[in-house]
């Protein structure tokens, strides 16, 4: 079994500041589930551009305001605490930060740990590789 509490990493290299986002990795490729897990925290007053064509992710609000705009129809949707957004179609959206919004995300396939956004908003397939 493994443990892993937030404050064992925060500060660590398993912690990745994007700017407008900080993102604590819990659980990485290495870890050999299948999916990683990430709590992150996205900034108050930021729009983030994400595109991920690489990877399948789910995001669960667990504190906070946030927008997502998804570009395909410009339909925003408003995440509060208890929402749970699922980029199951590789969504090209816009992550608004309303508040400071703490969410925990969940990759397919996992992240290695050193991921950042590219210019188009895209994670790199496989930084291992």
């Amino acid at each position: 079994m493994k443990v892993v509490k937030f404050e064992d990493v925060a500060g660590t290299e398993y912690q990745v500041d994007g700017g407008n986002w900080v993102s604590t990795r819990l659980l990485l490729k290495k870890d050999n589930m299948g999916f990683s897990v990430t709590e992150t925290l996205i900034r108050k007053n930021t729009e983030t551009h994400i595109h991920y064509k690489n990877h399948l992710e789910a995001v669960y609000c667990i504190e906070g305001h946030a927008e997502v705009e998804t570009l395909a129809d410009n339909k925003v949707y408003t995440i509060k605490p208890g929402t749970l957004y699922a980029l199951d179609e590789h969504d090209e959206h816009l992550l608004r930060g309303i508040e400071d919004t703490r969410m925990v995300c969940v990759f397919n396939p996992p992240l290695s740990g050193k991921e950042v956004h590219d210019e188009n908003g895209v994670y790199p397939a496989d930084l291992d590789d």
